[in-house]
């Protein structure tokens, strides 16, 4: 049953820049117990809103009404940590940042079907102006709180509906047009954009350190206008609770077929009352896939990460290739939602199941809502003792830019730094439980049925590389024997981009239940959603790492030399290869440098 709105506080609409902006206390807090706790704080812990504040007292001090507080304090809760952003890159700085696109030289993107059709779009191009304004975010005066889409009041649902419903009718030539808005999506991810100065070479922003903050300026932006079409600068986008067993069903306002929220362009397998399957696992049991979905966020946000670039995703500079890797939740939850709502009668799983297509049903928006809430939790909320240092200093991180059209039809120009910091930006999530957080499988013993196992499984080396096209199991030798810190390394991913293609990794696993993923040998994956890489080849490959040592620690490993691995295909058919396999000491544990 939906909840009563809570008032959101006004919010300015200047756009005069100010150093040091003022956040509002006014905050929606939950029980205490839905906040993360932790006993020790790091006194390291930072918060840097851009590359350019070296104050720390103007990053972590805000101004209310009581004086200046510390930021972490104010979100606290009770005993809850609002944590810190404290890595410093290890990749040199080369001063060569994805740049903007040059709008006038967009090009035909590009998808394929499912039946590996190449297909193109003449629309994905936006409007052209003459003038570029370098955004610079307003001053925050009140803060606007994304509620959760399952608890919206009818209220909302109308103001909501009605700003889509606007938006839908612009002229088809106003970027602010909905179909203009999904545009964005399509011509940054389906090869319409050369990266400037270099060629052939495309702008893509997933699969790489990119993914969040596009995403975050992509919603920022569209939020933005969807308040100015209904006079209501307060007015914030939802999230789909995905992570969350109340909010595993498609949010019901988007089910009103006469709502302009709807999208007849679903699979109609996954309506309500159907559990949304993060990990797209064959299960019709609602518990099992609950329970699934859980492992699955808890892998994702925490046991398999062992370094900023593994939840972020892989370094992007001008004049890489597109593709160097997605993060955890990218290539996990991200890509499955996008997969389990489009609509398989379509030629290319349209809407929501392509990138060309995904920003043409209002869900996305939603569901990306949840997206960018999982990097608020992980810069902010989750332990130092759970995560791993997560700031990333790179200049070639903090300057890429991206071009978007403002709630007043200006195209400005804007760049990662300017949205580390969702509070910065005007905008907070409601304060929603966070089951996944210490749902870790029950420790087990599996050492009797590995050892039964391990002795006919043949050895990696032996196998690669391999196509991805059926179960395989294998041993993989351990760095180090006993409960080390080593990740396990998938190297030279190599991808059909037009494919969904999904690869589930288990290490030790004790029965071949492919069904069931809430166990502690499930260790994480590699999933993608359909896209276009350039016009001539379809092919990417790229990386991924796993962290191993929460894995071990649930296990019965201490006396093992090997590991036996286990990769369960989630897809039909072929598309995968992996070049190698092998374990590793994972250079950011300090037992690495003893």
């Amino acid at each position: 049953m939906p909840m009563a709105s809570l008032p959101l506080p006004s919010i300015t609409t200047s756009t005069t820049p100010t150093p040091n902006p003022s956040h509002s206390t006014r905050r929606i807090f939950a029980k205490p117990s839905h906040f993360i706790t932790h006993a020790k704080r790091n006194n390291r812990l930072r918060i840097s809103c851009t590359a350019q504040n070296q104050n720390d007292n103007a990053a972590q001090n805000v101004e209310t009404s009581k004086g200046k507080v510390d930021r972490r304090n104010m979100l606290l809760g009770i005993g809850g940590l609002y944590g810190a952003t404290n890595l410093v890159s290890t990749h040199e700085a080369s001063a060569n940042p994805i740049q903007p696109p040059v709008l006038d030289k967009c090009g035909v993107a590009t998808y394929s079907n499912l039946k590996d059709e190449e297909q193109k779009i003449d629309t994905c191009c936006p409007p052209i102006s003459d003038k570029i304004i370098d955004y610079k975010l307003p001053p925050v005066f009140g803060m606007k709180t994304r509620p959760s889409a399952h608890r919206v009041s009818p209220e909302y649902i109308f103001k909501y509906n009605m700003a889509i419903d606007r938006m839908k009718r612009l002229p088809k030539d106003d970027p602010r047009n909905f179909m203009q808005q999904a545009n964005i999506h399509c011509a940054y991810c389906n090869d319409a954009y050369d990266q400037p100065e270099q060629g052939n070479l495309k702008i893509q922003v997933h699969k790489s350190w990119l993914f969040f903050p596009f995403h975050r300026w992509y919603l920022y932006f569209y939020e933005r206008i969807l308040g100015k079409l209904i006079g209501d600068p307060t007015f914030a986008l939802p999230f789909w609770n995905w992570d969350n067993p109340k909010g595993m069903t498609i949010p019901p306002m988007y089910m009103d077929s006469k709502s302009a929220l709807y999208d007849p362009k679903r699979d109609k397998e996954s309506f309500p009352p159907a559990v949304v399957n993060l990990g797209l696992i064959p299960n019709k049991d609602p518990l099992q896939a609950v329970s699934n979905n859980l492992t699955i966020m808890h892998s994702e946000m925490i046991r398999g990460n062992s370094s900023a670039f593994d939840f972020m995703g892989k370094v992007y500079k001008e004049g890489s290739p597109v593709n160097p890797g997605a993060g955890s939740i990218e290539r996990g939850a991200h890509t499955s939602v996008h997969w389990w709502v489009g609509d398989p009668g379509q030629p290319a799983k349209e809407n929501m199941g392509n990138f060309y297509s995904a920003g043409r049903d209002p869900l996305f928006y939603c569901h990306h809502g949840n997206v960018d809430r999982m990097w608020t939790l992980w810069q902010y909320f989750l332990p130092s003792s759970k995560v791993p240092d997560k700031r990333i200093t790179d200049p070639d991180f903090l300057n890429a830019a991206f071009l978007f059209y403002d709630e007043n039809a200006q195209l400005v120009r804007v760049t990662v730094k300017d949205c580390l910091d969702n509070l910065r930006m005007g905008y907070d999530y409601e304060r929603i439980d966070l089951p996944w957080l210490d749902y870790r499988p029950p420790p087990q013993s599996a050492r009797a049925k590995i050892n039964r196992i391990g002795t006919n499984a043949p050895f990696a080396e032996t196998l690669f590389p391999l196509k991805v096209d059926k179960i395989v199991r294998f041993r993989v030798p351990k760095a180090v024997k006993g409960k080390a810190h080593e990740l396990l390394v998938l190297e030279n991913i190599t991808v059909d981009t037009t494919k969904l293609l999904k690869v589930d990794v288990f290490v030790n696993d004790e029965d071949d239940n492919v069904t069931e993923i809430d166990k502690a040998a499930y260790l994480g994956t590699y999933a993608q959603v359909p896209h276009k890489t350039s016009a001539t080849n379809s092919m990417a490959t790229s990386s991924i790492q796993l962290k191993l040592i929460d894995l071990y620690n649930d296990m019965d490993v201490a006396g093992d030399d090997d590991i036996v691995v286990t990769l369960v295909p989630r897809h039909q058919g072929e598309g995968m290869t992996i070049g190698g396999i092998k374990v590793i000491r994972d250079p950011s544990s300090p037992a690495a440098t003893t």
